[in-house]
């Protein structure tokens, strides 16, 4: 039996710019590819993601569509224009649409990945020609597409509640942290050695209440030993995260916009705790592969993040600054053992989520579209 075509529309694929959806593609590419029975990639690829794709997936037939992702009004037209055409040449079993939109009039079975509907809740994180550009694609692709895939029960519920979808369309496949975030080499990288620190994984955007944390931090300095380590890009809610800053101690807080994996990973294991305040999120990555490299969580209840953190990390009100400052100042004073406790509870959980396992539902999923097409 020949291995299944397996198309893959990777357009909204910007290489360092569009966060978790980045990891949710590499690495479930690489989990299918290590299957018994791999399936035959044929990877619809844009302008930036080109190269790096047939660089890191070279048995897949990588088909350059030339449509520069950059430009998203032209990447959105060209994928319901082009790609379709693109498609019906190469002939997949069936076609994997992991980043929200997908084509119409294919021609072949489609699966469509909708991670969250973060702004339908957060319209301030978009422009407003951004969410009408939403409301007419998502709805699209969640009616046209044979199955949905999402990341969280939460997400779920959220794409039944927005896109009036039913819930036996849509299956859940939760996601996984890289082992690598567990086999650091326990050395900092060099930008952040001396004192201790807090971690926050998070690119500016307004759901993500990075804001709120260098407020809640600048309560706590002078008091405490650690500087704060912001990892992420400027985004929306820039201004309002500039603003926080300059109250802040200009020697107390690092901003790093780009890490590399090894050096995220080193973050991750070095830090004293990661603080994540999100008040929305689809899965909450970052929670999970600081779990996994066991360093100490405290985050919200928010959105799908008891999904992941479960019991194994700490959670306070991300939307009481003052609450959050309390609960930060106690989880830094706790005992050896208390702390202890949490990462090995917080290492066992995690150990619970794997890529290989995320990519097994997401390939029964593509299966049984491809015998429906």
């Amino acid at each position: 039996m020949s291995a299944l075509r397996l198309g893959i529309n990777t357009l909204f694929y910007l290489p360092g710019e569009v966060g978790g959806s980045e990891t949710y593609l590499r690495e479930t590419l690489r989990a299918l590819t290590q299957r018994s029975e791999a399936p035959q990639l044929v990877l619809f690829t844009n302008a930036e993601n080109h190269d790096l794709l047939q660089r890191e997936f070279p048995s897949a037939e990588c088909i350059p569509t030339g449509i520069a992702a950059t430009n998203r009004f032209r990447r959105i037209w060209s994928e319901q224009t082009a790609l379709p055409r693109l498609i019906r040449r190469a002939q997949p079993d069936v076609l994997w649409s992991p980043g929200y939109t997908a084509p119409a009039l294919t021609g072949v079975p489609q699966v469509v990945s909708i991670l969250d509907m973060q702004y339908k809740r957060f319209p301030q994180d978009v422009t407003w020609l951004a969410a009408r550009t939403m409301d007419v694609l998502y709805p699209m692709a969640a009616r046209r597409s044979t199955a949905i895939v999402t990341i969280s029960e939460f997400a779920k519920t959220e794409i039944i509640r927005f896109l009036r979808v039913p819930a036996d369309k849509i299956t859940v496949t939760l996601l996984g942290a890289s082992a690598e975030y567990g086999a650091a080499s326990g050395l900092p990288p060099e930008m952040v050695r001396g004192a201790p620190y807090l971690l926050c994984v998070a690119h500016t955007y307004p759901h993500k209440n990075v804001a709120m944390l260098v407020r809640a931090f600048t309560r706590l300095a002078a008091k405490i030993p650690h500087r704060l380590v912001l990892v992420g890009k400027a985004r929306l809610g820039e201004p309002e995260v500039a603003e926080a800053l300059r109250q802040a101690p200009a020697d107390r807080v690092v901003r790093l916009a780009e890490v590399s994996a090894a050096d995220l990973a080193s973050l991750y294991q070095c830090a004293d705790w990661l603080v994540f305040p999100s008040l929305y999120e689809g899965f909450g990555l970052p929670v999970l592969e600081a779990m996994r490299a066991g360093t100490p969580v405290l985050t919200t209840r928010e959105a799908a993040i008891p999904e992941v953190g479960g019991d194994a990390v700490v959670y306070a009100d991300g939307r009481n600054e003052e609450a959050w400052a309390k609960t930060m100042r106690t989880v830094l004073t706790w005992p050896r053992e208390m702390r202890l406790r949490l990462t090995v509870a917080a290492k066992q959980r995690a150990a619970g989520f794997t890529w290989k396992a995320s990519a097994e539902q997401l390939w029964a999923v593509l299966t049984r579209a491809a015998r429906k097409g």
